[in-house]
């Protein structure tokens, strides 16, 4: 018997949660295969057979907690996939199996792993996982591999027929706890997310460890929309994604952070770690709950550069596909309210980080050129939330004026660099 154990996840991780099983008692599994997904604080991951055999016993519930190194369920290695785990007759032909498993190069086992046994199609891990996720049967997936090897972009590109009705394998669930509220009226309790319950541990610590301020200014988008309009399809055919407004904000938030360096640092104990690189966060907003996934060195990467990174993680970031490296590190956040309607808003921080800036929805207000004129322009208010531990007052209002001055003037954002 083979016990499956919670993996080594992260340093700062030490625990989980089972989101669900992806294999049954009684299911033969493949060395290599995914048999249940683990939600941490951060992100999902999938726990994998390290070996091939029945599932015996599954020791936990989906919801329940499990900590690194905690055994979660138990393989028979001599079972097959009929379920017979008898040996009689079997003992020499079975032996020299397991012998030849063991003298064969980890790499070259993990790709025997998406090959089949008894029938099942071939298959790299990703297209399984997809499958699995998709509801789709593998069998039904046509691929132009010569060996006849399904891979993941034949999922992605599969159509299901409408009369085809595949499904992952039912998974137990834990059901919201019928109840009432304390004036006993009807209501019901549902248990929080472990993701949940860390953004909301989190946000409560931000408050109470940093003096969080806010200052406020309003930005003219004029020029941003204006060069959009212009480039926006010779930048699209030559790059390949769309020119948003993230780009635009990215680019003046480093030119403000050159000048303001305070807000790119971080308290650690009694000293200020000053940062000398810019590591971008961006908020997104998941079914889960938010994360904000970071985009590397921003400072080094172009316009389209930025875009293609952004919509990279945010894509992963909504099919649950983020690494633990996408969200690790950081030295500011920008978050997008107005993608929602929002029209202000105090952004929190997201620790350690000592500066965050809050984007909001755009709106035609009509606003005064001069004493004697107005006219109507596409305005924003933006926000800037800060901890007063190490940036003083004048440094916040100075840093979100420059980031307005270099919205308002675009083509200054190239000689920012």
């Amino acid at each position: 018997m083979i016990e499956i154990k919670v993996p080594e996840l992260a340093e700062s991780i030490t625990e989980g949660t089972i989101a669900q099983w992806l294999k049954e008692v009684g299911e033969y599994v493949n060395q290599g295969d995914f048999i249940a997904e683990l939600e941490t604080d951060k992100v999902n991951l999938e726990i994998t057979a390290e070996h091939s055999g029945v599932i015996k016993e599954l020791k936990k519930e989906p919801g329940d907690t499990v900590e690194v190194g905690e055994v979660i369920a138990v393989i028979d290695d001599n079972g097959s996939e009929s379920g017979d785990s008898s040996n009689t007759g079997a003992e020499e032909p079975k032996a020299e199996a397991k012998q030849e498993e063991k003298s064969e190069p980890k790499g070259e086992q993990k790709e025997e792993d998406s090959t089949s046994e008894g029938g099942r199609p071939l298959a790299s891990p990703a297209a399984r996982k997809l499958a699995r996720e998709k509801g789709i049967n593998l069998n039904d997936v046509s691929t132009n591999d010569p060996t006849g090897r399904v891979r993941k972009q034949d999922v992605e590109n599969h159509q299901p027929k409408k009369a085809e009705k595949s499904a992952p394998a039912p998974q137990k669930s834990v059901a919201p706890a019928a109840t009432t509220s304390d004036d006993g009226k009807p209501a019901e309790r549902i248990k929080m997310t472990r993701r949940r319950q860390t953004i909301a541990k989190r946000l409560v610590e931000a408050q109470q460890t940093a003096a969080m301020l806010t200052t406020f200014n309003e930005v003219d988008m004029t020029a941003v929309m204006d060069v959009r309009k212009r480039r926006k399809d010779a930048f699209l055919d030559k790059n390949g994604v769309k020119l948003g407004f993230m780009s635009f904000f990215t680019k003046a938030v480093i030119g403000a952070l050159k000048e303001f360096p305070l807000l790119n640092a971080e308290i650690q104990g009694d000293e200020i770690l000053m940062k000398k690189f810019y590591d971008i966060g961006i908020a997104v907003s998941t079914d889960n709950g938010l994360v904000v996934p970071v985009v590397r060195d921003a400072d080094k990467l172009s316009f389209a550069g930025i875009e293609k990174e952004i919509g990279e993680l945010g894509k992963k970031a909504r099919d649950n596909k983020l690494a633990l490296g996408d969200l690790q590190g950081g030295s500011f956040t920008i978050t997008n309210g107005g993608t929602f309607g929002s029209l202000m808003s105090t952004p929190i921080l997201n620790a350690p980080q000592v500066g965050i800036l809050g984007m909001h929805k755009i709106q035609w207000r009509p606003v005064a050129i001069d004493q004697e004129n107005f006219e109507n322009r596409p305005m924003m208010y933006i926000a800037l939330s800060y901890d007063h531990r190490i940036v003083d007052g004048k440094e916040a209002v100075g840093f979100l004026v420059r980031v307005k001055e270099l919205l308002e003037d675009p083509e200054s954002l190239l000689l920012e660099g």
